[in-house]
């Protein structure tokens, strides 16, 4: 029901937005003269606060068309290569010469909570420049039919499976925050049944392996929570008339309350300075609040199934750092890895997953060798920084693609056919 008053909500607001943004485009046009005016601008910065807040944001674009590869620009293309009812698998393209570097294959999963993968737009920019980079582009489940079936952990896992089975042999697994647990459960799972498909390496980034190690708020939030509680005060059905109707989800409206929550102090701040820029027509840090809010600001609901799941085995038992998890009644074995490189990277202030959670992969991995994995943490930065930003930029995309380029298996050579006396081969 509550669901439903959102919705109602939102369209009751819908004429006041329109008036509002109407009154605004007056107000900032250059042919009114009081556009120019100290007031004028006033008003206008608080319409579009307004306005701003109270929309529903749509799902961002990727908007990357061209890179740099060995110092020359080139084009991308975004191409769907793979499509399932919850995922697409979205190839970034590039427009190589013959004598540009193409770089390891790189998928990229990534998180299925609560933004779209275009959070990870600064992680595709920095990692395609040397790089043939896929990435999971996970879709809301108010969007998708009952008729397309239910979507949990277990459904993940298959998820990650045959996307590595579609990229094939040499393919290099970077997962980022939540997708930590699936993908090295996938893994294992691949590396078990000796799958020549399993990935050379995998990179673990900012993921809740074990947060039992440097619990943070919301470690606390499910361990201190039984999983009733979760089903009774977070599971709504997807109201009509959406494509998702009467589908049970995780609300995104809920969960973008919850991480606002967590900083509301910087958020209300961080408005206050855009209403603040407006007045005085400081064009460019606008332009970037817009930027950065416009994504952050963008969510999408999980179904209920996926987010129960995710929350009893991942926080609440603790099930794959326990060697309890299981994937459909078979037994996730992570000491079965011995052939895919690990690297596991942390940020020092990560407030999301604690500094050590990630780190713990290399604890259970324990057949992997010594020199297949490594550990890196990165200084000065919080959850956000693992995977995005300058340091992001400077630091960690160049290690995650040397380490890539250092496990990369080596195609192997066609050995000539020998020829014996009597003109035969052999």
């Amino acid at each position: 029901m509550f669901y439903q008053l959102y919705e109602l909500n939102h369209a009751a607001m819908a004429p006041l937005r329109a008036s509002t943004e109407a009154l605004r485009l007056f107000y900032s046009n250059p042919m009114n003269p009081w556009a120019q005016t100290s007031y004028g601008r006033t008003v206008s910065a608080g319409l579009e606060v307004f306005e701003r807040a109270t929309r529903r944001y749509a799902k961002p674009e990727f908007g990357l068309p061209t890179t740099v590869v060995d110092g020359r620009t080139v084009e991308v293309v975004e191409e769907v290569v793979w499509s399932r009812p919850f995922c697409k698998l979205v190839h970034f393209q590039r427009a190589l010469q013959a004598d540009q570097t193409v770089g390891p294959k790189i998928l990229i999963v990534a998180p299925m909570s609560g933004h779209y993968a275009t959070l990870l737009r600064g992680t595709v920019e920095a990692l395609m420049k040397g790089a043939d980079v896929y990435i999971t582009d996970w879709q809301d489940a108010r969007i998708v039919p009952m008729t397309d079936g239910q979507f949990d952990l277990d459904d993940y896992i298959d998820y990650v499976i045959d996307m590595l089975h579609h990229l094939g042999p040499n393919t290099h697994v970077v997962a980022v925050c939540q997708p930590s647990v699936p993908v090295l459960a996938a893994v294992a799972l691949m590396e078990e049944a000796a799958d020549p498909c399993a990935p050379a390496s995998m990179t673990l980034m900012g993921g809740p392996i074990d947060t039992r190690i440097n619990p943070t708020a919301v470690n606390k939030l499910a361990q201190d929570r039984p999983l009733e509680w979760f089903q009774d005060n977070v599971v709504m059905t997807v109201p009509w008339p959406q494509p998702g109707f009467m589908r049970p989800v995780y609300p995104g409206f809920l969960q973008l309350s919850g991480f606002m929550s967590m900083n509301l102090d910087k958020h209300v701040v961080a408005h206050n300075e855009f209403f603040e820029h407006l007045v005085r027509n400081d064009g460019e840090p606008a332009d970037k609040h817009r930027e950065f809010y416009d994504e952050y600001l963008a969510v999408m609901d999980l179904t209920a199934e996926f987010y129960l799941q995710t929350v009893d085995t991942v926080f609440i038992k603790h099930a794959l750092p326990k060697g309890e998890m299981t994937h459909r009644g078979e037994k996730v074995d992570t000491t079965a890895i011995r052939n895919v490189a690990l690297l596991t990277i942390e940020g020092e202030n990560d407030d999301i997953s604690g500094i050590g959670q990630t780190k713990a992969a290399q604890t259970i991995c324990t057949n992997i060798p010594d020199d297949k994995r490594m550990h890196y943490v990165q200084p000065d930065v919080g959850h956000y920084g693992v995977f995005n930003g300058s340091r992001f930029r400077r630091e960690i995309a160049p290690r995650i693609l040397a380490f890539a380029t250092e496990h990369s298996i080596a195609p192997k050579k066609k050995v000539a056919p020998r020829v014996i006396k009597g003109g035969k081969s052999g």
